[in-house]
């Protein structure tokens, strides 16, 4: 049976997955991975702690949210023929907000995701929409992630570069595009498919927060990319 292999956003902590696991087919088998909240572990480190969550033998489609995405390409890229398709979600190949760079240095005076008020997290990864059970799964989810692994993981993104990785991968790629996405740019899409023109783009109406937004939307998207394939 093939696994699918769910790679969290910045949080790190794959609660978040909840409002898509309730949507899936109760025939797929489903691993949600998460990341320690530790600092130091950048993406190199956090590419070999996903890997030893996928299951050691058979098919897998993996899935990489946002921050993730290029956990998921690298994973790609070693797992080879065992990766039935590889599903991209508000993702990006490398930093998809590069103008910002120039002000890396504003990453350190963030404070803790759980000092902001919820209804900034909440307007900026949920816009209008996402439920009371949503809104409070996030507020969990970003309470759990320290100032020090933010700031981490935002200079994480700044840095990187997979689109090598990508040009490397044969599976099929399929590209999620939140089209009111105030996190992830549209361009980012575009940088995807520069470096795997086969990636296929599927836009669905929702905020970043895709999957919590718009579980149902997000899963016939996907189901309906995967059937295509056989």
């Amino acid at each position: 049976m093939t696994a699918l292999v769910l790679l969290p956003g910045l949080d790190g902590t794959g609660i978040l997955f909840q409002p898509l696991l309730q949507q899936l087919p109760a025939t797929w088998r489903s691993v949600v991975v998460s990341y320690p909240m530790d600092a130091v572990a950048d993406y190199e480190v956090l590419t070999g702690l996903a890997g030893q969550a996928v299951p050691a033998t058979g098919p897998v489609v993996l899935l990489g949210e946002s921050f993730s995405g290029p956990i998921a390409i690298k994973l790609a890229a070693v797992l080879g023929a065992r990766v039935e398709a590889l599903i991209l979600c508000c993702s990006f190949v490398r930093n998809p907000r590069p103008s910002l760079s120039r002000l890396g240095g504003l990453v350190d005076l963030l404070p803790s995701p759980a000092r902001l008020p919820p209804m900034i997290s909440a307007c900026a990864l949920l816009g209008a929409g996402g439920s009371a059970e949503v809104r409070s799964l996030l507020a969990q989810a970003l309470v759990r992630l320290p100032a020090t692994v933010l700031r981490a993981r935002l200079r994480m993104v700044m840095r990187v570069n997979v689109t090598r990785e990508l040009a490397a991968v044969r599976a099929p790629v399929v590209y999620l595009q939140a089209a009111q996405d105030w996190v992830v740019p549209s361009g980012a899409a575009v940088e995807v498919r520069k470096a795997q023109p086969r990636t296929v783009v599927l836009q669905l109406p929702g905020p970043h927060g895709l999957l919590q937004a718009e579980p149902q939307r997000s899963v016939t998207a996907m189901t309906s990319f995967l059937r295509g394939l056989d």
